[in-house]
């Protein structure tokens, strides 16, 4: 049995339905994120978890009890905001030691185990200082230290490096996945990042328009995506339709023939990678060649962007710099068979 579990659940503000039918279930242990644009529902998702607000159908189960009506207080679950939500009054060992004292716990215990907290953040001789005097990611740590000392049995993030530069979101996403994996704490990530989700998740459920379109491990969702949203969030640019003429063997609209890796019976989409595609001179004699022309070339650092136009659409590519293919030219791309993917 799973460690929480939402079962067809229907969330929403007034008449406005934003999750509806919802299913969600994690392992304990396991750290799972959700990823979305703004207004999937991922954040409606979890503060309906930390009982912030409750469902308008459905049922939320945790260790197999139901918590769907538990008040937020009785739920030991830890949260770390956004932005921080720190008490400004209130120094760095009064915010950590926060928790527990509304827990009534003996001075001496609280003092232990803030003091060991503050160690496993790296706060160490900050204990006395307050929230102003720090810099964002030791706040951020602070903010992770007073969850975490609480010993949550479900600890919930809000988006909570979106506040920082890039260099220290970088180090504080690895900072994060080095405390779950020492502690194996159970936690459930909210972020738009997919960057930021596929380096530090177990897993990672990608939501659209209130639903989960796939749920799986980073590198599946990456290299093997479901669904034609699923695939763009991921990097494809290119697709295309493709008609089954022999064992991994497909027919273009334009009657070009390819060849994959995969098979599938009938008809289905293909969609490839703006690098998985090799550009040679127009009539080169290459595998799964689709004759086309260069339509706009932009310089992007260490590769290029080729934007080709051909008899099935618009293919977006990206070479290396040693490639020189002016606007206007005519070309030749050939498409990787072990990079076609097929797509629902």
């Amino acid at each position: 049995m799973a460690l929480l579990e939402l079962r067809n659940i229907t969330a929403g503000y007034g008449q406005n339905i934003i999750l509806k039918d919802f299913d969600l279930s994690v392992e304990k242990g396991e750290f799972v994120s959700l990823l979305g644009s703004s207004g999937c529902g991922k954040t409606t998702c979890l503060r309906m978890i930390a009982g912030f607000s409750e469902p308008m159908a459905g049922s939320i189960l945790f260790d197999g009890k139901d918590y769907t009506h538990v008040p937020l207080h009785k739920r030991n679950f830890g949260f770390v905001f956004q932005s921080y939500a720190l008490f400004p009054h209130l120094t760095v060992f009064d915010n950590v030691a926060f928790g527990l004292k509304m827990r009534k716990l003996d001075k001496a215990i609280i003092r232990k185990e803030v003091m060991h907290m503050l160690k496993v953040v790296d706060l160490e001789g900050f204990e006395q200082r307050f929230p102003r005097e720090m810099s964002g990611g030791q706040r951020q740590r602070v903010a992770l230290a007073r969850a975490l000392v609480i010993k949550p049995d479900l600890l919930m993030f809000d988006e909570p490096l979106s506040n920082l530069d890039a260099k220290l979101r970088v180090k504080m996403r690895v900072e994060i996945r080095r405390l779950q994996q020492e502690m194996g704490f159970t936690a459930i990530y909210v972020t738009h990042d997919q960057e930021e989700c596929f380096a530090i998740s177990d897993k990672v459920a990608i939501m659209n328009g209130g639903v989960i379109e796939q749920m799986d491990s980073p590198s599946e969702i990456y290299n093997h995506p479901k669904t034609e949203f699923i695939a763009r969030f991921v990097g494809f640019e290119n697709f295309f339709d493709l008609t089954r003429t022999g064992e991994r063997a497909f027919t273009l609209p334009s009657g070009a023939q390819v060849n994959t890796r995969f098979d599938h019976a009938g008809a289905c989409k293909g969609c490839i990678r703006p690098g998985d595609i090799a550009v040679y001179p127009a009539g080169a004699d290459v595998p799964n060649a689709i004759a086309g022309r260069v339509q706009v070339c932009t310089f992007l650092g260490q590769r290029k962007q080729l934007n080709v136009a051909t008899d099935i659409g618009e293919f977006v590519v990206s070479t290396d710099q040693s490639q020189v293919f002016s606007a206007g030219e005519a070309v030749t791309l050939s498409l990787a068979a072990n990079k076609i993917i097929p797509i629902d």
